[in-house]
């Protein structure tokens, strides 16, 4: 019965592929299925030595990295980050969460985490946007994971500007010391796995991974929705 109902409602009111606008059919969520096996799946997960990997070594010690897709100008991707960004379609996240916490459960350091954290936005600029896409993307992938996600804790208390026409040392100089631990030991001895929408040069998560790091016996990973295309 439930399933007539669904069928006769999407008859007056379809429901729309958010990547190419076509309406979606039974069994099809946000995406249609030929986009989505069209969308560019890095697999950086079955990989210990990835790119991304790289882009932190002297910086900062992880246990881990990866995105689930890849990200450029004008792709499809980069569409569905910015509705899920800007335009608040939060499914977007929750849904590509989800199967992104499903493909981490295929490597063994992401299925030891303790906890998730998304990265937080400062207070102001999520009273301006409603709701911080980290943690929408945490909760899909909590929802695979079975982890408990944790946005108490963490916060990020010094406001900083857009970080897209700043240069790689501009961004690392921008969010040097933003982040604060409320309660320390919450995190103590814990593998804490940090979220993020995309990864460029990886300033903010490195900011966010060594003030964590301050924190006795604790472990960081790092995964992000998309990276920009190395």
């Amino acid at each position: 019965m439930k399933t007539i109902i669904n069928d006769f409602i999407s008859l007056f009111y379809p429901v729309y592929c958010y990547a190419c606008g076509k309406n979606l059919v039974k069994n099809e969520e946000c995406i249609c299925s030929h986009c989505l096996i069209s969308l560019p799946k890095t697999n950086f997960h079955l990989q210990q030595e990835n790119p991304l990997c790289y882009q932190f070594l002297g910086k900062v010690k992880v246990e881990a990295v990866t995105a689930c897709f890849f990200f450029k100008k004008g792709s499809a991707i980069q569409h569905l980050v910015h509705q899920l960004k800007y335009k608040g379609q939060k499914d977007i996240g929750l849904y590509f969460g989800y199967l992104f916490g499903l493909d981490l459960l295929e490597n063994d350091i992401f299925k030891s985490v303790d906890v998730i954290i998304p990265i937080p936005l400062h207070p102001n600029k999520k009273q301006k946007r409603g709701y911080n896409q980290s943690e929408i993307i945490a909760e899909g992938i909590q929802k695979a994971l079975t982890k408990p996600i944790d946005t108490q804790s963490f916060i990020r208390y010094i406001e900083t500007d857009t970080q897209t026409k700043r240069s790689q040392y501009n961004r690392w100089e921008n969010t040097n010391d933003i982040f604060r631990v409320i309660n320390s030991t919450s995190f103590e001895g814990k593998h804490i796995l940090l979220i993020d929408d995309v990864i460029t040069t990886g300033s903010t998560l490195e900011a966010a991974t060594n003030t964590l790091l301050e924190i006795p016996n604790t472990r960081v990973s790092i995964a992000c929705l998309a990276c920009a295309s190395l």
